[in-house]
């Protein structure tokens, strides 16, 4: 005998969604908790995947008087992806033109550092600077101490 494993979160929610979308109407708790199980879905679990659904705007609810609704319509979720897609590419085109304004940066602090005679003399200069600098760092003043 093989054991029945259960429905992955993902799973639950498509077939939540499903409902949703096969009958395009508005639900009371109570009702998604009976037509889940007809899905495949138990119903003790249908209370939290209705509200992943709606924590991901692929559902909506709203409460009139005592009674909370849930509901999701297949062009809202059309709608939803249009303006994700949007979003991306506004995105994407915002950093190509930061993209382009680092290199042009770039470009510019590379003049004045071409490599020359006079360029290396500097660096080397420096570098015996920074050894003496680092030299007298570990090894102070011994007069300073008296």
């Amino acid at each position: 005998m093989s054991k029945k494993r259960g429905l992955s979160l993902e799973e639950k929610r498509e077939k939540i969604l499903q409902i949703f979308y096969d009958s395009q109407d508005f639900f009371l708790l109570k009702e998604l908790e009976k037509l889940g199980p007809k899905k495949g879905v138990i119903s003790q679990s249908v209370k939290d995947v209705v509200q992943s659904l709606v924590d991901d705007d692929l559902a909506f609810k709203d409460k009139i008087g005592t009674s909370v609704y849930f509901w999701s319509l297949p062009s809202c979720a059309g709608n939803q992806m249009k303006t994700v897609c949007r979003k991306l590419d506004s995105d994407l085109q915002s950093s190509k033109k930061r993209h382009a304004e680092l290199v042009d940066q770039c470009d510019a602090l590379k003049k004045g550092r071409e490599e020359s005679d006079e360029r290396e003399e500097a660096l080397a200069e420096l570098k015996t600077i920074e050894m003496k600098y680092n030299e007298l760092k570990v090894y102070p003043n011994p007069l300073l101490y008296i």
